[in-house]
Formats: structure tokens, C-alpha cells, sequence
């Protein structure tokens, strides 16, 4: 779990975000209260300190019930159904975002924004007076946050609009990932042969053998454990840019070409200071860079060249991809800026979603 400053609780609004949080969008999308304009949000739940009073995901059931309440039933079941209250949690922000989302940027009253899965069982909201998707969204969450990339209005016309995004925490699975490194015999390479099914052969080398030399300062101490540290944010890094880019697709993790996509030579943002402190946004792409928007992206060895990406540093711990694509006219996403992440308040969500049922 990240450092999180003292000052920092769940009651915190958007509002006290936003004078290092904006939407800054470009000239060619609205804001989210123009809905004339192609918008393009993204946002951020933190459920960390939701409800402290619920101990187990039960309790949810009364301590969550407003929240529930905006739910259809088969929702409010799926989030009463986590073990775990950390993911009942998460999985409730889920399913408001995702509502708000089509509520917020389209006509739509709330009550009529009902999820459904195409058919690669991504989550969609399909306008049933014109059968269209006015809405790309996707939806991460890790380690207590949830996070949404949507495109609102972007002329059909123009092609579909398609949104991926994916949050790792490094600190999540730290004590685990670290005895299984420093136990095992076969060491930091047999880690990541244990997921090079999911890797480019190219990606796995790099890995294994060439990441601390290409990317200056990875790590930050001198003890075996600062070592591994930094080979496992690259790691986390790595994760986070394949998932984005694979959701972008609609495909998932089982997709049969998964190891013919490769980002090369990809290296992860610093961390920022806290959690409550923003990356740096005017120092991109360097090594001391927090934020990265330049990838070399390589699909059966051909370069990537319609797919908007961003990998953000949250704090010591957490990392957010973002990827955005316009297939029919590349041009378009690729001229989007993905800025900084928007703070939303629950309750102030939870009034929206009452005065536009």
C-alpha cells in the first residue's frame, strides 16, 4: 500500500483535486456538460476509505445501501458476492462509474443505463433508439482504486472510439513476489519466465536481462531487495501497458496473439511523492520523467501507429495505462491529450445519480 498523506480521508472532494487534477481537454472535445462535443474523461474512485464502519461485505448491504440502491439487481448481487470487502468495494465503484459515465455524458437518465457485454463480454452501453455505442468506456481497479477511460459523441460517422485502461500497485503483492524471488533458485528470470506466456519473447529478454541498464536510476538503493524493487516495477509497468492495450482491443488476456505484440525498450514512469501528489506533467519522456506518452508498439513486427498511450505514475506505488483509439481516422485520437485523472466524490456522485434517475 502506498504512503498516504495524513491529510488525506474519504471525504475529500473532486473539487479540492482540481487545482492539480483538471480534465484539460483539447480543442477538439467538450466538456462533460457540452454534450454537442466529443468529451473524453477520466476518473478516478478511491475506495480505500469507504465505509470504515463495514467490516465484512455484508455489512455493505446497510452501510452501502444508497449506493447499492442506484444499482439493478443483479449488480447490487454481484458486489454483495465478493468475499472480501476490499473487492465488494472496488466492485461497487465499478458498476457507478461505468453509470455515471452514460448518465453524465449523455442524455441518458440514470435509470436507463443499463450495462450489457458485446460479443467479446466487454461492458457496453448501446442506445436502443439508434442501436450505437455513445460511450467507449473502460474500467480498472487495484488495490482499492477504480479508474475510467471514456469517449463520449465521437461521430459514428467517424468510426468506432475504443478505450483501454489498466492500474497496477507494486506494493500490493510486494512481500510475495519478493520471497518468491529471493527463495527461488532460478531467481528474478524464473519469475518472469512464470508469465512469459503472456510476454513477447522480446519483452521477456528485456526483462531478464536488459532493463536496469536501460533505464537509468530504476533503482533507488543497494540492498538485493531495492534490486528486485526495480525490476518489478518495470515489471508492473510492463503488465499495466498489455493489459491497457489488450482491453483497448476488446480482446483479453487468452487472446491467441498475445506474444506478437511487444512494446520495446518501454521503460516506467518515477514515482511520484504520495498518492495526493501529482505527476510531473511538463518533464515527459525522459528518464526522470513521471509520465510517459511515447512507446514503440509492435504488432507481428509491424510499429503501432493509430493507438494514443499514457503510463502515469499515482504515488510510490501505483501506475495507470491509458490507451485511446480512432482505427478510421487515427488522427483524431491521436490528437487527444491524456491529462491527468479526475478525483470524483462519492456522495457528490451518489446526488447526481439521484436527481437524474
Amino acid at each position: 500500500m502506498s504512503n498516504i498523506p495524513k491529510h488525506f480521508t474519504a471525504n475529500l472532494t473532486r473539487k479540492s483535486f482540481d487545482s492539480y487534477s483538471p480534465l484539460n481537454p483539447q480543442k477538439i472535445m467538450a466538456s462533460p456538460s457540452n454534450k454537442k462535443g466529443t468529451v473524453l474523461v477520466q476518473w478516478i474512485l478511491d475506495t480505500r476509505f469507504w465505509y470504515p464502519e463495514a467490516t465484512q461485505t455484508k455489512h455493505l448491504e446497510t452501510r452501502a445501501s444508497r449506493a447499492l440502491s442506484l444499482l439493478p439487481e443483479a449488480e447490487r448481487t454481484a458486489v454483495l458476492r465478493y468475499f472480501h470487502i476490499r473487492d465488494a468495494k472496488m466492485s461497487l465503484a465499478s458498476h457507478l462509474l461505468k453509470h455515471y459515465a452514460v448518465a453524465k455524458l449523455t442524455p441518458t437518465p440514470w435509470s436507463a443505463t443499463t450495462i450489457t457485454r458485446n460479443s467479446k463480454t466487454k461492458p457496453v452501453y448501446i442506445d436502443p433508439s439508434t442501436g450505437q455505442e455513445p460511450v467507449s468506456f473502460n474500467v480498472t481497479h487495484q488495490a482499492g482504486i477504480v479508474a475510467l477511460v471514456a469517449v463520449a459523441n465521437y461521430p459514428p460517422s467517424h468510426g468506432p472510439a475504443d478505450t483501454g485502461i489498466d492500474i497496477v500497485c507494486t506494493s500490493e503483492r510486494r512481500d510475495r513476489d519478493q520471497k518468491m524471488i529471493l527463495t527461488d533458485p532460478a531467481g528474478w528470470p524464473g519469475f518472469v519466465d512464470m508469465h512469459a506466456d503472456v510476454f513477447s519473447p522480446g519483452e521477456v529478454s528485456y526483462l531478464k536481462y536488459r532493463v536496469l541498464s536501460a533505464v537509468p536510476g530504476l533503482v533507488s538503493g543497494s540492498k538485493p531487495e531495492d534490486l528486485i524493487d526495480g525490476k518489478l516495477r518495470a515489471f508492473y509497468a510492463l503488465w499495466a501497458l498489455r493489459e491497457a492495450y489488450i482491453k483497448l482491443t476488446g480482446e483479453a488476456l487468452l487472446a491467441e496473439w498475445l506474444r506478437e505484440l511487444e512494446f520495446v525498450s518501454f521503460r516506467p514512469p518515477r514515482p511520484t511523492e504520495a498518492w495526493g501528489v501529482p505527476a510531473r506533467e511538463d518533464d515527459v519522456d525522459t528518464d526522470t520523467a513521471q509520465v510517459i506518452r511515447k512507446f514503440d508498439i509492435r504488432f507481428r513486427g509491424e510499429k503501432v501507429e493509430d493507438v494514443n498511450m499514457c503510463l502515469r505514475s499515482m504515488g510510490p506505488d501505483y501506475m495507470i495505462a491509458t490507451a485511446v483509439r480512432t482505427s478510421d481516422r487515427k488522427e483524431d485520437a491521436l490528437g487527444w491529450e491524456l491529462g491527468p485523472y479526475e478525483f470524483l466524490d462519492l456522495n457528490e456522485l451518489l446526488d447526481f445519480a439521484e436527481a437524474h434517475r
